[in-house]
């Protein structure tokens, strides 16, 4: 399977361990996120309406060193699965969508009639995020939540696609997960205040990812040097999505 993600630094976050853990789980699958960071829809739409090769190209976690444009990744592979996302502190805000995804996906459907379409769900910020964007949500975890679950599921309807629920994912780990309860004294699962950790959080993200796009039920006795009982719990999270 062969999926490429049109994002930023978030889905970023998403892909680091998505093919290894695919590879831990038996699944064949090639990741390829193209990266500009705190890219949006409408500056996607724009490199795609001037063909700028402004991206970096995010091949099974690791960066390579060219760019490219996004029409010239659309025609690299027979892709399976591509993804679409908005910026994380816009991702709440609906209005900032359109005209671009419809334009975006528009685009992606012409150069990939086979392949299918996901929406995915970024997750709000740290709950004492230093992000710029964190004030369109009053500074508040909660409310950032709330919009973007409401603005991304009005999304995916709108472009008639399935919800990578990342966001989801990360919310109810906060909520559910002692050791991930930042505001009660848990490890928290950004590093620095809006992108996920390093560990837990892109693995959560990683196994999200998988138990969607794939339909499995995400295995990971182990994984790098993590705390099994930590991956057992994420797990047992995600896999009820």
């Amino acid at each position: 399977m062969k999926v490429l993600s049109i994002g930023n630094s978030f889905s970023q976050d998403s892909h680091k361990w998505l093919h290894k853990l695919a590879v831990k789980n038996g699944v064949e699958l090639e990741t390829v996120n193209l990266n500009i960071g705190g890219c949006s829809l409408e500056t996607h739409w724009n490199n795609v309406a001037e063909n700028n090769e402004s991206y970096f190209l995010d091949v099974c976690g690791d960066t390579a060193e060219r760019k490219n444009s996004i029409i010239e990744a659309l025609r690299l592979e027979k892709w399976d699965i591509i993804t679409v996302q908005q910026v994380s502190d816009l991702s709440g805000v609906y209005k900032s969508y359109e005209p671009y995804l419809t334009l975006l996906v528009d685009t992606v459907r012409k150069e990939c009639p086979d392949a299918k379409i996901y929406f995915h769900q970024t997750w709000a910020y740290e709950i004492d995020s230093k992000h710029g964007g964190f004030v369109k949500y009053n500074n508040s975890q909660a409310e950032m939540y709330r919009c973007i679950v409401e603005t991304s599921e009005k999304a995916a309807q709108s472009i008639n696609a399935e919800l990578i629920p990342t966001g989801k994912a990360i919310q109810t780990l906060r909520n559910e997960v002692p050791e991930f309860d930042y505001k009660n004294g848990g490890v928290s699962l950004c590093r620095d205040g809006f992108h996920l950790s390093l560990d837990y959080g892109r693995f959560a993200a990683a196994a999200t990812w998988l138990h969607t796009i794939c339909g499995v039920t995400v295995k990971a006795d182990s994984f790098e040097d993590f705390n099994p009982i930590l991956l057992k719990k994420i797990l047992d999270v995600v896999n009820k999505l």
